[in-house]
């Protein structure tokens, strides 16, 4: 059993992760960042939920780049073949559940 003050995370670098569970290939982590991540496409569907603070979700939706605001408590969820950047305004903690491996 763990229990995980997400506010209390917080990494030394940007997106450093703190692994919370590992399930039938899939992983669960908690990440904390204060800077952009890279435009990548996961090897399998991810979702992405801000747990404090502001993220701008840039993706790719048939060639054309798309933008999205994502506060405390939304979702963002990117099926297989999804091409985006999270962008956090300032500090963010972020829950990603992925297929293990992915980046």
């Amino acid at each position: 059993m763990k229990i995980i003050r997400s506010k209390d995370f917080t990494g030394s670098r940007a997106w450093e992760a703190l692994d919370i569970a590992r399930m039938n290939g899939i992983t669960t982590r908690l990440h904390w960042t204060d800077q952009p991540y890279r435009w990548h496409i996961n090897d399998g569907e991810e979702v992405f939920v801000v747990l404090d603070g502001q993220v701008q979700m840039h993706y790719r939706e048939n060639g054309t780049e798309k933008r999205v605001s994502l506060e405390v408590g939304d979702i963002f969820y990117a099926s297989i073949g999804t091409e985006h950047v999270a962008h956090p305004q300032g500090a963010a903690r972020i829950l990603v559940i992925e297929s293990e491996g992915s980046e």
